[in-house]
């Protein structure tokens, strides 16, 4: 997919995701050998922005399988269509001569089977992004369904046999850590944490992302963001709602976060019944603002040493 650790990061740059030199590295050997990773780190630090931005620079699609809690084989793999395989018998018996064993084999090919992300990502005609995420809320019996996949790049269907890869996707796993995951698939994969970003880093993000917003809007921005993450919420902003808070301030023709603002932009900043209580305080909003313009000057020398 890439040639160099320099073509990755110009390659993310140009997708909008800023990142560093040794995530960079870590996925350009994962390309190279052919290695999923695994990103663990708190809900809305860009992990699932990582698979979208790396399918964005390579050029590639992007095929998600989205975990959640009962998962089965058949939504992740596939199933054999029913209707499809009676419509078959029903127009095709007759020509087989009852050729069983035949019609059997027939039956039970990929051209019977309804394909689920997995099966469709190895079967791509050209690498492709396999997004596998949230897998911490799948069970173990889930998890060691991908580890004959992220192994030998194959995958065994009752009836349908074992499918090898036509290509090898290149695997990004994401993990918010509501349970750990187990040794087996962390042996096979390349672990990398992300955190939420510093001043420095979401200073770079913003600029990346929100190109034509004022430099000092968006540093005040990235100053809130830090000042609500030390608030002790329940859902702190995600870097993906401070880019669209940015947005909705130019919308609104604002060049400073202002306090009278507040009603209008909570929505973007506060996702339960809990925090919007908390930010409604006669302080609350006002003291946020106020901690944001302090960290605003950190943000405005990030952004021009970026610059220069």
């Amino acid at each position: 997919m890439f040639n160099s650790p320099q073509d990755v990061a110009f390659g993310l740059r140009g997708a909008g995701y800023a990142t560093d030199p040794v995530l960079v590295q870590i996925i350009w050997l994962a390309t190279r050998m052919q290695k999923p990773i695994l990103i663990e780190g708190p809900p809305g630090t860009g992990k699932t922005y990582l698979a979208q931005a790396f399918a964005a620079a390579a050029r590639t699609g992007l095929i998600r399988l989205q975990c959640f809690e009962g998962i089965t084989e058949r939504q992740a793999i596939g199933s054999f269509d029913e209707a499809l395989q009676r419509l078959f018998l029903e127009t095709q018996a007759e020509a087989i001569d009852r050729q069983w064993d035949r019609l059997r084999a027939q039956l039970h090919t990929l051209d019977f089977f309804t394909q689920g992300p997995l099966l469709e990502a190895v079967l791509q005609p050209k690498p492709v992004v396999l997004l596998i995420d949230e897998l911490d809320k799948v069970d173990q019996k889930f998890e060691a369904l991908l580890l004959e996949i992220l192994s030998d790049w194959q995958i065994t269907v009752p009836k349908l046999g074992t499918v090898k890869a036509t290509t090898v996707p290149f695997v990004v796993m994401t993990s918010n850590q509501e349970r750990r995951l187990g040794d087996p698939l962390r042996r096979r994969s390349l672990y990398q944490r992300i955190e939420h970003p510093d001043v420095r880093k979401e200073a770079e993000i913003l600029d990346i992302r929100t190109v034509d917003a004022p430099v000092e809007l968006k540093a005040q921005a990235v100053g809130l963001a830090q000042a609500l993450r030390g608030y002790n919420l329940v859902k702190p902003p995600s870097i993906d709602e401070i880019v669209q808070f940015v947005r909705a301030l130019q919308l609104l023709g604002r060049t400073e976060i202002l306090p009278d603002d507040r009603d209008v932009l909570l929505p973007f900043l506060a996702k339960t019944e809990e925090d919007v209580k908390r930010l409604l305080l006669r302080d609350g909003f006002s003291s946020l603002v106020a901690t944001a313009r302090e960290y605003r000057d950190q943000a405005l020398a990030a952004m021009r040493g970026a610059a220069a």
